[in-house]
């Protein structure tokens, strides 16, 4: 029923793929997510706060893929990233869009005989989501439209009218973990997985995971990526290092954190073990550039990475280290891990979000928050390496099952389900409406203004009142 010739999809997340838009998973999430719809043949639109030196619309995807940068006016006012100002931007979001989208994107659509599926992402759009479907039915077009709102973490749910949005939306998360988690706020949320680009299914060169490991010089090689965040159990991460070395096992760590506060106080925890940690400050745009940056600190046993970590280099640290450590205590779905299962690594991951983790078959499954536990799997993995190597063939296998493509085919399946439950009306084309496309809406290349008959994402007159200023914590 949902077929690319006669079904439109509109994705809206507050995070989005510019550099300014991206702090957590979210972004990576829609980027992705987004780009696939359209290499599936889907009309796709996607709304984000937009980094405000881009142009306000980007056609990608030979036109089938439209980037709309929303609030650039706000972004502008807030440059320090997506968050900033962050209750001013959904204030913006909630006035301007609404309209916008059933004026430029749903009625024409409508008008061709078109379905449109509207996604919200995160608790920044439950208050969006329940004004367009109000816009949508006023201007009787709801039952044209498939309305769905996706968790992905649980930020921000004391501040979710959860009738309300449960009756204007079907709700959906990443997990099954999430789904019990949302449980407790009365709600039972439909599981859709994430995915990952097919394209990240690839054979790793091995002169590359040779030149990586010639580097690092040590037996165990472990690496870490995520935000300094006490749930990603970074304390354990290092001192599996610490302890492995009382073992007199050589173990080597790299990480790359983020700019949160905590990454102070896990480097500090670093040297009460006793650790040495290199700051790598300097760019590395391949693996002889990374190379070359850790032979520069021979007697390091943390290197903690400040500096851009390009997306290039992380298949060959996955494939080149004996674990990557993805352990955290919780996690809505584990990209990380998944990540590198694809690139034939061996991911050890918490016990939450991680659907696809099967204990020592594809990945190993850290239970507690005891460093001893990571030391005892690192020391089987090196006891054992044909059931090393086994393990790191089924973990890309498995990864193969969670590619974009594939999650698209389950969404597609769920949209069935919920085009019954929301009363989705099949109407035929209009014999006065042109056969083709929905036209790609043109946008003036303005900070804020997204029409010029209605000032719907314009500066108001007056300024932003300092408490809408303030960045909250509550995303990714």
């Amino acid at each position: 029923m949902l077929e690319p010739e006669s079904t439109l999809f509109v994705l809206v997340s507050f995070e989005g793929p510019d550099v300014y838009s991206q702090a957590g998973g979210l972004g990576v999430r829609v980027k992705e997510l987004s780009r696939a719809l359209a290499d599936r043949g889907y009309r796709t639109h996607l709304f984000f706060i937009g980094d405000p030196t881009l142009p306000a619309q980007e056609d990608l995807v030979d036109g089938r893929l439209t980037l709309h940068r929303w609030s650039q006016w706000l972004s502008q006012r807030f440059p320090l990233g997506v968050y900033s100002g962050e209750e001013a931007k959904i204030a913006d979001l909630n006035r301007s869009l609404p309209d916008y989208l059933v004026r430029e994107i749903v009625r024409p659509a409508v008008a061709q005989g078109w379905t449109v599926v509207v996604m919200g992402e995160e608790w920044h759009l439950t208050q969006f989501m329940s004004i367009l479907s109000d816009a949508l039915y006023f201007n009787d077009l709801r039952d044209r439209c498939l309305l769905l709102w996706n968790a992905n973490n649980h930020f921000g749910f004391h501040r979710i009218n959860w009738g309300t949005l449960g009756f204007v939306t079907t709700i959906t998360t990443v997990s099954r973990y999430m789904k019990h988690i949302m449980w407790r706020w009365g709600v039972n949320p439909i599981v859709i997985p994430n995915g990952i680009p097919g394209s990240m299914i690839a054979k790793v060169s091995q002169l590359q995971v040779r030149a990586i490991r010639a580097a690092v010089d040590a037996p165990a090689f472990l690496f870490k990526i995520g935000r300094f965040s006490p749930d990603k159990r970074w304390h354990q991460a290092v001192a599996a290092v610490a302890r492995l070395k009382e073992r007199g096992v050589r173990a080597r760590l790299l990480m790359r954190g983020g700019l949160e506060p905590f990454g102070g106080e896990v480097l500090e925890f670093a040297a009460y073990q006793g650790l040495r940690v290199a700051q790598l400050s300097q760019t590395m745009s391949d693996v002889a550039g990374l190379a070359r940056t850790v032979k520069e600190y021979p007697d390091a046993d943390i290197w903690n990475v400040t500096a851009f970590l390009p997306d290039d280099l992380l298949p060959p640290l996955y494939a080149s280290a004996t674990a990557t450590l993805a352990n955290s205590g919780h996690e809505p779905f584990g990209l990380v891990g998944l990540e590198a299962m694809a690139s034939g690594g061996v991911a050890f991951v918490g016990a939450t979000g991680e659907d696809y983790a099967e204990p020592f078959q594809n990945a190993i499954v850290i239970e507690t928050e005891d460093a001893s536990e990571i030391v005892a799997y690192v020391t089987w993995l090196a006891d054992h390496p044909e059931s090393t190597r086994n393990l790191r063939i089924a973990a890309q296998r498995t990864a193969r099952e969670y590619t974009w493509q594939r999650v698209i085919d389950i969404l597609l399946r769920r949209l069935e389900f919920i085009a019954l439950r929301q009363g989705l009306q099949s109407v035929p084309v209009s014999t006065a409406a042109p056969e083709s496309s929905p036209p790609s809406t043109s946008v003036p290349k303005t900070l804020g203004r997204e029409s010029t008959d209605v000032p719907q994402s314009a500066p108001p007159s007056t300024s932003v009142p300092e408490t809408l200023g303030r960045e909250s914590t509550e995303h990714a």
